[in-house]
């Protein structure tokens, strides 16, 4: 939707979801828990942006991002596939039983620890059950704890094609990621957006209207977790009243703000 000046407007189903996650972050979630799981996701996006160094980047600019929004479109789908198979009551969310069912089969193992932490830290809605946009953001959490340091090749998530999505949004998260420290703040994003296209410089409050997506905690830094949820959104996943909705707005709701 855009306004009367063509300025694309934030779609009010996410607007709500981003304030529900917003209020959990900050009022009804132990924020330990969060600590404790963000901390863990800061070292090891370092240890992939230090053992990916050598690695020619694959992203130069924002816009280089967008343009592959159909291939994380494409991964997206085979992730379906994943979240349907260990559905097994087909309710559209899988809950904790399920969960684990799920990560023995496909041979990752986590502590008790981290398998609560990154629970509850995807079920945004609280309701002890993981939707499918939550099992994305859950199965990526994952993949990230696990391959920078794991040498076990038996602990894959899925099929190769779901490991080649969730490397490029760690890529798009690196990319943005100017300071190097695991986190992104105003000033990255500004910087990142703005390098898109030098000549045109994004306006000040198309810029504050991404970070803001992301900064879910109103922390003024965001957590790779924050920025995955709102990168799925970017590339279109939605779910519907049910929880098991899957479509895609191909990334047109992010690209109408960028200057042409």
């Amino acid at each position: 939707m855009k306004d009367q000046r063509g300025i694309s407007c934030s779609c009010p189903s996410f607007k709500s979801l981003s304030n529900k996650v917003g209020n959990i972050l900050c009022h009804r979630t132990p924020q330990m828990r969060y600590k404790r799981l963000d901390t863990k996701l800061e070292k090891k996006v370092l240890e992939v942006k230090n053992t990916s160094s050598s690695r020619h980047k694959k992203f130069q600019t924002i816009n280089s991002i967008i343009m592959r929004f159909p291939q994380f479109k494409e991964g997206l789908e085979n992730i379906k596939a994943v979240f349907q198979q260990y559905d097994e009551d087909s309710n559209g969310t899988i809950d904790k039983e399920e969960l684990k069912k799920c990560l023995d089969e496909l041979q990752l193992h986590l502590s008790e620890t981290d398998m609560e932490d990154l629970f509850h830290s995807c079920d945004i809605d609280e309701n002890q059950a993981i939707q499918f946009t939550e099992f994305i953001v859950l199965l990526c959490l994952i993949y990230l704890l696990k391959e920078a340091s794991s040498t076990n090749e038996t602990e894959k998530i899925g099929s190769p094609s779901i490991e080649a999505t969730f490397d490029t949004i760690i890529e798009a998260f690196l990319f943005l990621d100017k300071d190097n420290d695991g986190k992104l703040k105003k000033k990255d994003v500004i910087k990142a957006l703005n390098d898109a296209s030098p000549k045109e410089r994004s306006p000040h409050h198309v810029t504050m209207k991404r970070f803001k997506e992301m900064d879910w905690g109103r922390k003024g830094k965001v957590s790779f977790r924050e920025f995955l949820f709102t990168f799925i959104d970017w590339v279109g996943v939605e779910t519907d009243n049910n929880g098991d909705g899957f479509s895609y707005n191909n990334g047109d709701g992010y690209s109408d703000d960028l200057p042409s």
